[in-house]
């Protein structure tokens, strides 16, 4: 083969190996210009959506992913201590999980009903069709249950405040009744946590907004709320307004806070979230011990019935835990552990499918946590069984607590005579209840809530001594 042959069949392959990196390199560039398009993540807005919209599935049509996320929330889903573990069609009745809540809850509703928690799609039906229907409850009630805003309109003459402020009269049946005729009978949306113009985060519970306007205004320590530090420090000449003055990160957990939250709930004075001076368990307890009914009677939330102390009642406080906690002091959101960011393609998204991280360790743990999966499982295991472990402890104290005052009634006690009982059961009750109604069995802030349940246990026992020096002090 002569010099020329093999000079043009090196000068083919150079040619043809050109000509197919070229088609490579091209490939890739059109795929790098697809995926920067996908990352615009622009949407193509298939119906108009406004605040009125309150069906999901309407804002599905513009935003079908996370549509599609969400309405996983309807699936079964269960943790050690948590979820939907029970039944297909009723979650596990923690009254029989806990046997000392039946004690505990004499006199409230929920020593007629209190179950694991289910997805957010079931918020709406589970409230309306719980046996503690079966006593008189506020529609109050529906401001963490429904989404709630065309209510208060509704009933507000279109102030949303004015509505809410009304909202206590009215019986939990007169509410739902009337939010399913105005076609508004919706659990979670997106609307509660979206505007609808421009899909940024925002806050429409006006219990929320008032109580994150009452911490603002208080001198407590935010560390981990770096606005309103910013708040306080400038010449506050209006309230603070999370929608315009909190960062996208404190918004990342202030729509969570809508509604995981301690408040009132009853049918004496409209819903109010207690955060006038602070957020931890002792400033809440100052808070409503000063607080005093419209009628001028001091605050409970109810009357124990085998007691008779007026006892508070804790309702889910688990922005409050979280607050005390490593990863709040960290900058860390709830969202970036119960909707940890995803990809669709080059689009990156937060996972409506809200849950426990416990159930999606990789996205929501590991991003941060450079350990297995399974050593990262463990260390929350060892967490909640500690923090379970003293829950019941306390749990029986208050219990055994309850049952020596009752004891001391009956053999004649005055509510005078067991007074020092009666504050060590409010204070002891208030303790254990903010531990077992918030939501992580200790996890968001676990030598917070050992503290806590500590105390508990102390104080009740305290008080339990108390009712028995009566008894001795009677006997012959």
């Amino acid at each position: 083969m002569s010099k020329e042959s093999n000079y043009r069949i090196i000068l083919g392959f150079v040619f043809v190996v050109t000509i197919f990196v070229a088609f490579l390199v091209g490939a890739l560039l059109v795929n790098i210009e697809h995926r920067k398009s996908e990352g615009e993540n622009k949407v193509v807005r298939l119906t108009d959506v406004t605040e009125d919209t309150t069906d999901a599935s309407i804002w599905g049509q513009n935003w079908p992913l996370q549509y599609d996320l969400y309405k996983k929330t309807a699936l079964r889903t269960h943790t050690r201590f948590g979820g939907h573990g029970g039944s297909e069609d009723l979650p596990r009745q923690k009254l029989d999980m806990y046997p000392f809540l039946r004690t505990v809850y004499q006199g409230y509703a929920f020593a007629i009903d209190y179950r694991e928690r289910r997805g957010h799609q079931y918020m709406l039906i589970d409230q309306e069709q719980t046996k503690r229907q079966t006593v008189p409850q506020t529609g109050s009630c529906l401001h963490c249950h429904a989404t709630v805003i065309p209510f208060y309109k509704h009933i507000g003459n279109g102030d949303v405040f004015a509505g809410f402020e009304k909202s206590y009269k009215l019986s939990f049946k007169e509410a739902s009744e009337t939010l399913h005729k105005i076609g508004h009978a919706f659990p979670l949306s997106c609307v509660d946590c979206h505007d609808p113009k421009t899909m940024n985060l925002r806050v429409t519970r006006p219990a929320f907004i008032q109580g994150i306007q009452r911490f603002a205004n208080s001198d407590a320590d935010v560390p981990f709320l770096p606005s309103i530090k910013i708040f306080r420090d400038g010449k506050r000449s209006e309230p603070y307004n999370p929608n315009t003055q909190a960062s996208r990160n404190e918004m990342r957990s202030f729509v969570c806070a809508q509604c995981h939250t301690e408040y009132y709930c009853s049918a004496k004075m409209p819903l109010e979230v207690p955060w006038g001076k602070g957020l931890g368990v002792e400033n809440i307890e100052a808070y409503w011990n000063e607080k005093k009914f419209p009628d001028g009677d001091n605050f409970y939330d109810f009357e124990h019935k085998l007691t008779g102390a007026k006892v508070l009642k804790a309702q889910h406080p688990d922005f409050e835990v979280w607050s005390q906690g490593v990863h709040a002091r960290a900058g860390v959101a709830c969202a970036d552990c119960h909707m940890p960011y995803i990809r669709t393609g080059a689009s990156k998204v937060s996972d409506h499918w809200v849950r426990s991280p416990l159930l999606n360790i990789n996205r929501a743990c590991q991003v941060c946590h450079f350990f297995p999966e399974k050593e990262l499982e463990e260390r929350v295991n060892g967490i909640q069984d500690k923090n379970c472990e003293l829950l019941k402890d306390a749990g029986r104290a208050v219990e055994d607590l309850i049952k020596e005052i009752a004891k001391a009634r009956e053999s004649g006690a005055t509510e005078k005579e067991l007074e020092k009982s009666f504050q060590c059961q409010r204070k002891a009750q208030w303790y254990l209840d903010f531990a077992m109604s918030e939501n992580s069995m200790g996890f968001h802030a676990p030598q917070e809530m050992a503290r806590i349940l500590a105390r508990s246990s102390d104080i009740a026992r305290q008080g339990q001594i108390e009712a028995i020096k009566f008894k001795e002090n009677k006997e012959p």
